[in-house]
């Protein structure tokens, strides 16, 4: 067979259903087989970006390796910004590039292009396969990579000749299983004797936790300690969860940054959090000040990077917590009714037509079980400090790599995961005209997908930003106003323009949910309030001072 075939008959023998990506010369031969292989579904977008995010959500909801294909040359520049996403967020992700025959490289062949050091930086592995022979083995071996140890994305590129090349006596393998990372039973004990002894402590929640927040809660319980999340584990806690203080970090609320700034407990309990830039507010010291550390984590990298670490642990966080609770419970820890914290709202209610409201209205008419992928913007602030959490796992936050249109993209991936879950994409028109064409592969595919398109005509995040840091802003983040409900109904796609906020009510959104295809929702908003954007202002104008 050839060798492209066997590449095809490995990925759906290890459940692979969807391939997302461009087709084109340097890559036909893969979806040239893909006509015979009904059970893998080409997701053929309108740009290798936008492809990568969806395949990166794809892993994240699916939980199961993703693949995403590019041509050589610019299909693989492009995908490079979704590899770089799938890496800051730990996704499995095989991207595939095309590249041109082995016997002209080098010759300024069309679309010619070395991609293989190209992802290096922004991958787990990356290989130029030159023989037929081995394209199955490297592909095998990319993705046991890129499912093993730290999970991320893998890339191989794979020449046109190379593809087309027969194989003999190809046996196709099983995917190999991961191997747990076991935590050390000695260090747990030593961080329950912490625990115990010490008495006084906060949980620091990051994404790390996404398929451990049982465990998590039964911890929180147990040590009566309040929760702070980062910004990126939003929706992993649901807000009525009366140990819930309330995100720190980047656009994080008043009562958990008092909490890290004025509170005198003994121990920060730190559990699936890297703790970068938006995680720690700025890499804000009073969060390990005085303070016994520990931190959880399946990375050995994130220990010590910024905060000395008192008592690492380093294995697969869901066994670190069972070993944790079940030592904790030796020791004579047992899970209490615990008191709610009282918070405050920081900021009063009221009928402005302003980012804020318009959010909370969203969430008063979709159902709680909807999960909002959340683009790059001024309203990113806005929903990691107020929009609420009715339900686990109801937020896709990716404010770590910051790629704007990438929420576009991830919506997508996170629907064709998840089916059954309402899938909502919040974006701006900056991020819309980026990346809003993928609404088109929306309807192609017939995914009920409703995009919020935030239009402030205007760059606002930047806009904003600028503004607090140097006091004026240039015209060019401003630019005219574009009736992009206008845009998708020349694409014949359901759609409606907010003005106010008596437009928005529960008969607008019943209209454009529920469908057999995406739809658009666009709410015509300047909103000069300023963003609740935490420390990040402080932070950008301490520099060049």
């Amino acid at each position: 067979m050839k060798a492209v075939r066997s590449v095809l008959e490995y990925l759906r023998g290890i459940g692979v259903e969807h391939i997302f990506g461009i087709p084109a010369g340097s890559v036909n031969a893969f979806f040239n087989e893909l006509y015979d292989m009904p059970e893998i579904t080409p997701i053929v977008t309108k740009h290798e970006g936008a492809a990568g995010y969806m395949a990166t959500s794809y892993a994240k909801y699916s939980k199961q390796l993703s693949v995403c294909i590019g041509s050589s040359g610019p299909g693989g520049t492009n995908l490079v910004t979704g590899a770089a996403n799938a890496m800051r967020e730990h996704l499995p992700v095989l991207f595939l590039t095309g590249a041109v025959p082995v016997n002209t490289m080098g010759l300024n062949a069309s679309q010619e292009l070395d991609a293989d050091p190209i992802f290096k930086s922004v991958t787990k592995y990356s290989v130029t396969v030159t023989d037929a022979k081995d394209l199955l083995n490297e592909i095998v071996k990319a993705t046991e990579i890129a499912l093993s140890g730290v999970p991320g994305p893998v890339h191989v590129a794979m020449p046109i000749d190379v593809q087309h090349g027969f194989v003999e006596n190809t046996v196709i393998p099983d995917l190999t299983k991961r191997e747990d990372c076991v935590p050390d039973l000695e260090q747990i004990k030593k961080v329950a004797k912490e625990i115990v002894d010490r008495k006084t402590g906060y949980i620091f929640i990051g994404q790390g936790v996404r398929n451990s927040v049982e465990q998590v809660i039964e911890l929180a319980e147990m040590l009566e300690w309040p929760m702070l999340v980062t910004p990126v584990a939003k929706g992993l806690i649901r807000d009525d969860h009366p140990l819930l203080a309330g995100v720190f970090g980047f656009a994080g609320n008043d009562y958990a940054s008092n909490l890290i700034n004025q509170g005198d407990v003994q121990t920060l309990l730190v559990i699936g959090s890297s703790l970068g830039e938006t995680a720690t507010n700025n890499y804000n010291a009073n969060l390990t000040k005085d303070r016994f550390t520990i931190q959880m984590d399946f990375d050995p990298s994130v220990f010590n990077r910024k905060y000395e670490i008192d008592l690492p642990v380093l294995g697969d966080i869901q066994l670190s917590l069972m070993y944790l609770i079940e030592e904790l419970k030796s020791l004579g820890i047992s899970r209490k009714n615990v008191n709610r914290i009282e918070k405050t709202n920081d900021i009063e209610n009221n009928k402005e037509y302003n980012t804020r409201n318009v959010l909370a209205k969203l969430q008063e008419y979709l159902p709680p079980s909807t999960r909002y992928s959340i683009d790059i913007g001024e309203y990113m602030a806005y929903v990691i400090h107020h929009m609420t959490v009715l339900e686990t796992d109801t937020f896709d936050i990716n404010v770590h790599f910051g790629a704007m249109g990438s929420g576009i993209g991830s919506a997508i991936g996170s629907k064709l995961a998840e089916p059954q879950r309402p899938s909502v994409a919040i974006t701006g028109d900056g991020s819309f005209f980026m990346h809003g064409m993928e609404i088109l592969t929306a309807k192609e595919y017939n995914l009920p997908v409703l995009f919020v398109v935030m239009n402030n005509a205007r760059l606002g995040m930047v806009y904003q930003g600028h503004a607090l840091q140097y006091h004026r802003t240039h015209a060019s983040f401003e630019q005219e106003p574009i009736n992009i409900s206008a845009m998708a109904t020349a694409m014949n796609i359901p759609s409606f323009r907010v003005d106010s906020m008596e437009d928005l009510d529960q008969a607008v959104i019943d209209r454009l949910t529920n469908l057999n295809g995406p739809a658009i929702l666009e709410v015509a908003l300047v909103d000069n309030n300023v963003p609740p954007m935490g420390d990040r202002v402080k932070f950008l104008s301490s520099f060049g001072k």
